[in-house]
């Protein structure tokens, strides 16, 4: 339980966010639904390689449903999508700092606890978050951790443990690395990565501070083989790249595919933490089926079973006795020491910037 109490420390750094809280005028403005309710089919818009595909199966088989899956390589592409109304998902899978966003413009519903009865699971730690405070619009799905995942079978396990793997040149040149590092395509995670490794915070909102990141990402260009948040991952273990930016779960399940040595960590210099969550989305064709596929995956073995499968951090305090015990004992996946991580933050306004920047930077 020490991993937990860690985090608790983390979540205190961090200031309540006001936000609206669903009133149950406005909860009962949606259409009502009892748990174990359907309404039809489920579309369902997620982060790739995030769903074990045996619950898919179960869920269908449970309830007489079809589950479609897509994906998303960012929040803000996921949004985009959202935004324009009519989309056609019930669920998506926001990260913390996109559930503010969501909230604040209207594109996604109260939970409501009649039909999620499960989410009295979530851990004491992720009931009350900053982004969502009382989890009024959320459920927690995983949480982890942003970093470098390298190939130490090419460039020896002695590599400094810095974002400076991805940004400076003179290590690029040491250890090989020009034209085999992947940088994350997210403009909040990129960015971020780059202000850590100046010494500043990813929540930045300096204009000078962005400024210079921006020029580190532009500097590091020439030598990126991608911008990729889909396959960084498999790009390491098939040694197309040699050094990745990308999380923690993604590079743990494919180097066990790999034939080298490979290494993840959270640069010394600090990194992100994240919290996914699961929101229906405000105009949902089957909001009863979403609420029923969110208490499906809220269920104890059933979040157990979705953090062996992906190898990320469980936020179901019910599914930790049912969770591997090598899961639970792995540091990348529930790190002890979180004193450097960050949530990324709704920025507001300055939110544009970071997206501006990125552009900027890779053109």
């Amino acid at each position: 339980m020490k991993k937990w109490i860690a985090l608790v420390a983390l979540l205190g750094v961090f200031s309540i966010m006001t936000a609206a809280c669903g009133s149950d005028d406005e909860t009962s403005s949606f259409k009502q639904c009892e748990a174990g309710e359907t309404d039809g089919d489920l579309a369902f818009y997620n982060w790739t390689e995030y769903m074990d595909p045996d619950l898919i199966t179960a869920f269908q088989d449970e309830y007489g449903v079809t589950v479609t899956e897509d994906f998303y390589p960012s929040n803000e592409e996921m949004v985009a999508k959202v935004q324009v109304g009519n989309s056609g998902y019930d669920m998506v899978v926001p990260s913390d700092y996109m559930v503010s966003i969501l909230i604040e413009e209207g594109l996604i519903q109260p939970v409501q606890d009649a039909a999620v009865p499960n989410k009295g699971n979530v851990d004491a730690l992720f009931a009350n978050p900053p982004y969502d405070p009382g989890a009024e619009y959320s459920a927690a799905y995983q949480w982890g951790t942003t970093g470098i995942g390298i190939d130490i079978g090419v460039t020896g396990a002695d590599i400094p443990h810095t974002w400076g793997l991805l940004f400076d040149a003179d290590l690029a040149e040491q250890y090989g690395l020009s034209g085999k590092i992947s940088l994350l395509d997210d403009p909040r995670e990129t960015m971020g990565a780059a202000l850590k490794y100046l010494g500043y915070s990813l929540n930045s909102t300096s204009d000078d501070e962005l400024a210079e990141a921006e020029a580190v990402i532009k500097d590091a260009v020439s030598r990126v083989a991608a911008f990729d948040s889909d396959q960084y991952s498999e790009l390491v273990v098939s040694g197309e790249t040699i050094v990745g930016h990308g999380y923690s779960g993604n590079f743990l399940w494919d180097f066990e595919e790999g034939e080298s040595e490979y290494d993840y960590f959270v640069p010394e210099e600090g990194g992100t933490v994240w919290v996914d969550n699961m929101a229906v989305v405000s105009d949902a064709p089957h909001p009863c089926t979403a609420f029923a596929f969110m208490n499906f995956l809220l269920d104890a073995e059933n979040g157990a079973q979705l953090t062996n499968f992906n190898w990320y951090a469980s936020p179901n305090g019910a599914a930790l006795p049912f969770i591997d015990q090598e899961v639970l004992d792995n540091p990348i996946i529930y790190p002890p020491d979180q004193s450097k991580l960050e949530y990324i933050a709704d920025t507001g306004d300055f939110e544009i910037n970071f997206t501006d920047a990125l552009t900027r930077a890779r053109s």
